[in-house]
């Protein structure tokens, strides 16, 4: 699919042909990702400050339109752990007003970034730079969970950051609820236990399951979503505009740049995800737009930011699903769920939720990838934690642009080392290069940019008094940039002083309009093929220069 065309994958997919059966591997794989969404909306939109009811219906808007109009076939929409951080914080300074307009306006930022065909340019991020900000956020998430885990009762507002949360866990350990730790512990070991016994069943919702029947049936005292939030609705709420007041507007836009960011990577991470599992391929910019409508109709539904979810997707491709229609049927699911058990979901216990959202930031935490960056590359081991200790520690979004930098100034570095200029051996047509003491002879190879044209430049510069020309084979160039040209301009001007000849080889026809633009035009630089009919060319020229001297 061109990444040109904005055209959703669920049209692509219904003119292939859509049938019967094809509707029942869609709905069993719908089904399949609902029961596994059904308790993590809950739990992220909890653990981001909200209610369990935004978290729902986010998955229900949010992942309805992200399926409809997106770019990628297998894609599964929803609130996605990786916000927990950011949303939180928003909420925190701003509430919840704020965040919904935040989550709109992201939506709007997310759409013009697809319809101005940018989505290519988002999956540029360093993978050092993407589990560090991945792993960081589950440290955060964790640690975030740690009150619920272990019930505590805090004297006061729980802080956000990191390091002034810990020292209020701290003290606060004498109020922990036993109880509260059995539940948790119970929900964390049927996730993992029933994930590696039977990896096909929906351990989560068996997990969450099974936790509250114990609190019903034994009357366990344990905080649960409708003792803490109220009663779970039946149903979605009428579509409301939020206020916009300009002054929130201005003073959650910082707020609605890093949704736009975030949800712009993780939605198109999981989509490649998809591609790798499905062999079929996502159209980025589709996905964008798709991003920008499910965030702008998930803020009038009172929800929150809805990205692309990598576990969820996952999960619907091994479901056999065949098309877009899974994703639509999953969100239908959820909100049949909804309207049917909204009592049951009521008493869930917040400590099972709170261990499905351990579970997910242990998972967040890629250890294997991790322990391959410090055993493969020591520089990019630096730039992943880097990346996490600012996330932890700092900013989410600080964390990547940091983590971008120094991965970018690693790659220039490595670029610049893999160019180079040296003596060819041959003379481009398959002969042996002749040697000539008026005519000095140098092959650029690689990349010609402005992270090596310092050092390029300098061995071009070793012109002897001897030398009446000069030839520079480019046969070999990957790229060059404007500093490259300006480079070349340099070198001709010092060679015109002198009255060196320049002769250039190999240039492909983009490459000599940006060095006519420069000025590089012949008489003043002379253009061949091959280094062989440049020597042969350069060589008349400076004997017919000494035939009329």
């Amino acid at each position: 699919m061109s990444a040109d065309r904005l055209v959703p994958a669920l049209l692509s997919s219904l003119r292939e042909g859509y049938s019967l059966a094809l509707l029942r591997r869609d709905a069993v794989a719908g089904l399949t990702v609902a029961i596994v969404a059904l308790p993590l909306s809950m739990a992220i939109a909890i653990a981001s400050g909200g209610t369990p009811a935004m978290g729902l219906y986010t998955a229900i808007v949010g992942g309805f339109f992200i399926s409809a109009l997106g770019g990628s076939r297998y894609q599964i929409g929803g609130p996605a752990g990786a916000f927990i951080v950011l949303v939180a914080a928003t909420v925190a300074e701003h509430g919840i007003p704020g965040m919904v307009l935040a989550t709109m306006m992201a939506g709007v930022m997310m759409g013009a970034v697809g319809l101005l065909r940018l989505g290519s340019y988002i999956k540029f991020i360093p993978y050092p730079v993407t589990v560090g900000f991945t792993a960081g956020i589950g440290v955060i998430i964790f640690a975030s969970q740690l009150k619920d885990l272990l019930g505590l009762t805090l004297s006061g507002p729980e802080p956000g950051p990191i390091l002034e949360k810990l020292p209020v866990i701290w003290q606060s350990l004498p109020s922990a609820n036993p109880v509260t730790i059995a539940l948790a512990a119970v929900t964390i070991a049927l996730i993992l236990g029933l994930k590696q016994v039977a990896p096909r069943v929906p351990n989560l919702l068996i997990a969450v399951a099974v936790t509250t029947i114990a609190v019903a049936v034994l009357g366990l005292d344990t905080p649960t979503i409708e003792s803490t939030f109220g009663a779970v609705p039946a149903g979605l709420p009428a579509p409301r505009l939020p206020s916009l007041d300009w002054a929130l507007m201005v003073a959650v836009l910082p707020n609605a740049i890093a949704f736009t960011l975030l949800g712009a990577i993780e939605a198109l991470l999981s989509a490649v995800v998809a591609d790798s599992m499905s062999g079929k391929r996502h159209n980025s910019n589709m996905e964008l737009v798709a991003q920008g409508v499910a965030n702008i109709a998930s803020g009038l539904m009172g929800g929150m930011v809805a990205t692309g979810t990598i576990a969820r997707t996952a999960t619907n491709v091994r479901a056999n699903a065949h098309g877009p229609v899974a994703g639509m049927l999953h969100a239908a699911f959820i909100l049949v769920f909804m309207m049917v058990a909204a009592p049951l979901v009521g008493m869930v216990p917040l400590a099972a939720l709170a261990g499905v959202l351990a579970t997910v930031a242990w998972n967040m935490i890629e250890r294997h990838a991790i322990a391959t960056l410090f055993r493969t590359s020591r520089p990019e081991s630096v730039v992943m934690m880097v990346t996490l200790l600012l996330t932890v520690f700092r900013d989410l979004t600080e964390a990547i642009v940091v983590g971008f930098a120094l991965g970018s100034v690693l790659f220039i570095a490595r670029m610049s080392r893999a160019t180079g200029v040296t003596t060819p051996e041959d003379d481009g047509e398959g002969g042996q290069l002749p040697v000539d003491g008026d005519i000095l002879v140098y092959q650029i190879r690689g990349a010609f940019f402005f992270g090596a044209a310092a050092s390029v430049g300098a061995v071009l510069e070793r012109i002897g008094d001897t030398h009446r020309a000069l030839l520079v084979d480019l046969t070999h160039i990957a790229l060059m940039d404007t500093t490259a040209f300006n480079t070349i301009e340099g070198l001709a001007r010092q060679a015109q002083r002198r009255g060196v000849q320049v002769m250039l080889t190999g240039t492909t026809h983009e490459q000599r309009q940006q060095l006519f633009a420069h000025g590089l035009k012949p008489p003043r630089v002379h253009y061949e093929i091959t280094t062989a009919k440049g020597l042969s060319k350069l060589r008349h020229m400076l004997d017919g220069a000494a035939v009329a001297a």
